[in-house]
């Protein structure tokens, strides 16, 4: 797992990137966008599901989505559906 950041607008993002063990760097695979449930971070679900993808060859991004976690965006802890499907298209 490597802690990793990405903008989304005026946003920066946190994520946690998961890569198949022994990946050599520009080796191509199928990637995977993990979205955390509401309430959520990155190290809960979304990182289980993520390192388990890894695990079967895919990389992974588990990512705080805005206004939780590590990621940019006030107030904390709000849940707003846009910005979350931003949050998704700045990921991919």
């Amino acid at each position: 797992m490597e802690p990793t950041a990405f903008p989304n607008g005026s946003l920066t993002m946190a994520g946690n990137l998961y890569l198949p063990e022994g990946s050599a760097p520009g080796t191509r695979h199928a990637a995977v966008v993990v979205v955390h449930p509401g309430g959520g971070v990155k190290e809960q679900a979304a990182g289980l599901y993520a390192a388990r993808l890894a695990e079967q060859g895919f990389v992974a991004l588990a990512f705080d989505a805005s206004f939780q976690g590590d990621s940019g965006g006030e107030p904390h802890h709000l849940e707003d559906p846009y910005a979350r499907v931003e949050d998704v298209r700045a990921a991919v």
